[in-house]
């Protein structure tokens, strides 16, 4: 049965984000809900007066930059995913504008004749000096912070590289989460082809099919809920996956996104799909030796003292400079096969 998420009331945003900070450093961290902590945000009182308010308020900010959505048809109930065949988006991507979204958002019948979505749009791009107004102290963290606006919208079960704070401002938007662990019980789909950059869960939250997703029940069984009304804000951390549906006819987020680790240390996702071309075709004896070489170098905390320490290399600390020089030799290895 599903667990609710461990709530905390009456945080001070700055409370709020020591918090997280303490429980993202843990071996362990747990995904956490922050009940009213950014509501003294005045786009979250905007939004509680009225939709046409919120919009008025995001209209003060607006410079008219060229943005993207998504849009599907009703048909879909607001789900963006893919086609029956799975090698197409059952949704289009358009460039446009926020005022053209947010007059759609106001358009009762535009908005029951098909779902729109704006994703993950940089608010210092979008909506210039929108922080001076609301914002988190982010302590030493140096986050993206973007806005996700739209209608009715289902997003499918993914994760995130990233840590991420999401705080809801407007409408009201149902979390469940599920530990990285439980990936096999939630059939990620294809990885060349994804409808929004990230691997996601092929289950119908709405209708699973158990025939076809037998473990799906064991998943729901140990997952994670939260229902978040503006105001709101959950901590999700790196990898835990995660699926969400927005249930109100105007909905936005803000949320906060930062890495513990440098940028130059590249994406892991970059060395996932290199280890499924080079070694996920090997016989299993072979891929069982490169499991115990991957538990050795990468998963296991070895101190390598029996190596002379500038004799380490890639296995020391790894500076922008070595990363570099890491890069270029793997550029290399690869353009000469």
């Amino acid at each position: 049965m599903a667990t609710q998420i461990e709530q905390y009331n009456h945080l001070t945003s700055e409370e709020m984000v020591k918090r997280v900070h303490i429980e993202s450093h843990a071996d362990n961290p747990q995904p956490m809900v922050f009940k009213n902590v950014v509501s003294h945000w005045p786009v979250v009182d905007a939004a509680c007066r009225s939709d046409s308010d919120f919009c008025e308020y995001l209209r003060r900010f607006d410079v008219n930059a060229s943005v993207y959505a998504y849009t599907c048809d009703a048909k879909y109930e607001g789900r963006f995913f893919y086609d029956k065949s799975h090698t197409q988006k059952n949704f289009s991507q358009i460039k446009t504008q926020l005022s053209d979204i947010l007059a759609q958002l106001e358009e009762p019948q535009a908005s029951a004749q098909s779902s729109i979505y704006m994703g993950s749009t940089t608010l210092g791009y979008c909506l210039p000096n929108f922080q001076q107004e609301n914002s988190l102290p982010m302590l030493d963290a140096s986050p993206l912070v973007s806005l996700w606006l739209g209608n009715r919208s289902e997003v499918a079960a993914h994760y995130d590289i990233p840590q991420n704070i999401a705080c809801v401002v407007a409408g009201t938007r149902r979390f469940t989460l599920f530990e990285p662990n439980l990936i096999d019980a939630l059939y990620p789909g294809p990885i060349d082809f994804t409808p929004a950059g990230q691997i996601v869960s092929m289950v119908d939250f709405n209708a699973p099919d158990k025939v076809q997703f037998p473990k799906f029940e064991k998943a729901l069984e140990h997952s994670f809920f939260a229902e978040l009304e503006p105001g709101d804000a959950i901590y999700i951390p790196s990898m835990w996956w995660h699926h969400v549906r927005s249930t109100s006819s105007i909905n936005a987020l803000i949320n906060y996104w930062w890495r513990e680790t440098p940028s130059y240390l590249g994406l892991p996702t970059d060395a996932l799909i290199h280890a499924i071309l080079s070694i996920g075709h090997l016989p299993d004896a072979q891929k069982q030796a490169w499991k115990s070489i991957f538990d050795h170098y990468v998963f296991t905390d070895n101190s390598h003292s029996h190596i002379k320490p500038e004799a380490l290399g890639a296995l020391g600390e790894v500076d922008e400079a070595l990363a570099r020089k890491i890069r270029w030799q793997l550029l290399q290895q690869l353009n000469g096969n």
